[in-house]
Order: structure tokens, then sequence, then C-alpha cells
């Protein structure tokens, strides 16, 4: 069988066809003929080179497929079923963090599109069958492909911090991740604050469920906002003043940083002494955490915000978001 994808064969050069042949069907295996492929800006990094890599290389991790095969210690019903598949395609699945369900933090961990796989920018993918997550059926498949991977990223923080009605939650950044956490944080309970540097954005943030927004251009707008959060989450990778937007925490409040960036963070100790802040990061989440954000996204209606292009149209769903040319998410198309 041979995969049809597109590929770069160099950093920050046009994605163009490419063909390969995958590894035989493994016990654990499936073979998932791809329907539609999220675009995200991890995707755009890599393809970059940003953070190295081999090429040619074939980016996509927000993957909605069909199983057509598996393998012989895969229950055959399965065949048949729709999946998704975000980052993660596989762990040793033994070691203390995947025996607690942190398989994102197992030290085996294999990316779906780096370390030598090929991702979603194709017609098909062989892996492991325990690393593809049934979709519900109230979810739509271009919904369910930004899930995969910026749904998962901000609903795991909100749900290790135990965001509940009590809770007030702040998002930094109405983008790709900000504007599916601000969905799931209201749909919580919670209180939400969203935080932007656009006007334009302050009615779009409400319509997601904000019942206040911050925009941070504005003069005494963060000092406005000083001790009115329990929890604030990070889902921009630039650098901004760190400790004026610590200082929105109440006592006892955490900031959890989502965006990928190598700046450091600059907050004094003694603020986070005498505040007891937690500084703190995220990064997925496991496999039943997955599942479990695919369910409560069912349930509530969280709708991801998308434009669908045909895969032929990769190249220019890179070159715009490179341009920041989205509300909020790709979703391509066979």
């Amino acid at each position: 069988m041979t995969i049809q994808a597109y590929a770069n064969t160099s950093a920050k050069q046009p994605l163009t066809p490419f063909r390969y042949e995958p590894k035989p069907l493994g016990a654990q295996d499936v073979d998932v003929k791809i329907t539609h492929c999220g675009v995200c800006h991890s995707d755009l990094h890599l393809a970059d080179g940003d953070w190295g890599g081999n090429f040619p290389m074939v980016v996509g991790h927000e993957v909605v497929g069909i199983i057509r095969a598996v393998g012989d210690a895969v229950d055959p019903s399965r065949a048949g079923q729709r999946v998704g598949i975000g980052w993660q395609r596989g762990a040793c699945l033994d070691c203390e963090y995947c025996l607690h369900g942190e398989e994102n933090l197992c030290f085996a961990s294999e990316a779906t599109c780096s370390g030598g796989h090929y991702g979603g920018f194709a017609d098909s993918i062989v892996l492991d069958s325990r690393f593809c997550h049934p979709i519900p059926d109230a979810l739509s498949s271009v919904n369910a492909a930004p899930l995969l991977c910026a749904g998962i990223t901000v609903y795991s923080p909100l749900r290790r911090y135990n965001a509940n009605a009590h809770t007030r939650v702040g998002i930094v950044g109405i983008g790709g991740l900000g504007h599916l956490g601000v969905q799931f944080a209201r749909a919580m309970g919670c209180e939400v604050t969203a935080f932007t540097t656009s006007e334009g954005k302050a009615e779009e943030a409400r319509t997601l469920g904000a019942h206040h927004v911050v925009i941070t251009t504005q003069a005494d707008a963060l000092r406005k906002a000083k001790r009115s959060l329990d929890l604030l989450i990070v889902t921009v990778a630039v650098e901004l003043d760190w400790h004026a937007y610590a200082r929105t925490l109440r006592r006892n409040g955490t900031m959890c940083f989502l965006g990928a960036t190598s700046s450091p963070v600059n907050v004094p100790v003694d603020a986070l002494i005498g505040n007891q802040w937690q500084i703190t990061g995220g990064s997925i989440g496991g496999r039943a955490d997955m599942r479990e954000m695919l369910a409560f996204s069912a349930q509530h209606n969280i709708q991801s915000w998308t434009e669908v292009l045909p895969f032929s149209e990769a190249n220019t769903a890179l070159d715009r978001l490179r341009k920041n040319d989205v509300r909020y998410r790709f979703v391509l198309e066979w």
C-alpha cells in the first residue's frame, strides 16, 4: 500500500506531493483512511525547521479518519470506526506515568508527525490503535479535528486544577487555543475573563462565553484586573510582562503556560512566596483525558471556529497561518 501525502523536503519550502510505503501493520496497529486534518502552529514550526527534525517531513497531528484495517490484536469491530489522532501516536504504556494515565509524560512518547514519523497531511496513516480515539457521533469531523491538539491542550489544565463554578479563570490570547479555552471554562461553570490585545476580538470573546474582556493595550487594563483570578491560562507564545499578568492572580493562584517559547518567565521570588502563586506549564494530556475531552465537547457543544480548505491547498493554509490570517483554525479536507 502506498500512502499519498504532502511533504516539504527542507525547511520553509513549499509542500509537494510525496509518496511512501508505511510499515507493515503490527498486532496493535490500525490503518486509518484520513478524511480531515487540522493545521496547528506546531505544524508550522516543524515545517519551517524551527524545532529541527528530519526531512522530507509530513506534518499534521489533528487527524480524523476511518479505520479500514486492524492488526491481529485489535478488536475487529473497530474497522469502520471514526477516530481522531492527536500529537501523540505511542508510548511505552508500562512506566509510572503511563500507568497513572499520563502517557503524554512518558519518556518513550512518540509524536505523530516528528521523530521520523509521517503525519496527517496524507490520505492515510498507520499507527498504534491505542492512540486512536473514538469520536462521538455528535461531533462533526471538521469540528473534532482542532480538538485533538488545541482542544486537549487547554482542557487538560482546566481539569488538572479542578476548574468549577467557584473558579475565576483567565485566558490569555483568543486564537486557536484560546477560543476553545474560553468555551471549556464557561461550560465548566467558571467565571471567565479573556485577555486580548485586539479590540476587534472583544465581542468574539463574549460570543465564545467570556464574562469579561481585558484589552491589554489599554492603559491600566491589567492593573484593574489585579487579584481577580484563581487560574490564568496563557495560550500565546510571545514575551510579555509576566509579573504584571501574575498580579491578576489571587493568592494561591496558578498561571499555566501552554504557548511554546524559550523565553524566561520573570516573576520575583518574593511575590511567589508572599502570594503562594504557582507558575506551571501544560502539554496535551493522557489517553483518558483525550476521550473525556471529546465527550465533554459533544455534551456541551464546544465549537471549533474553522475554515475548511482542500488538502491541495495545504500551502495556502500554512502561508496564511504565518500571517495569523485565520479565525481560528484551518482544517484540511479530502
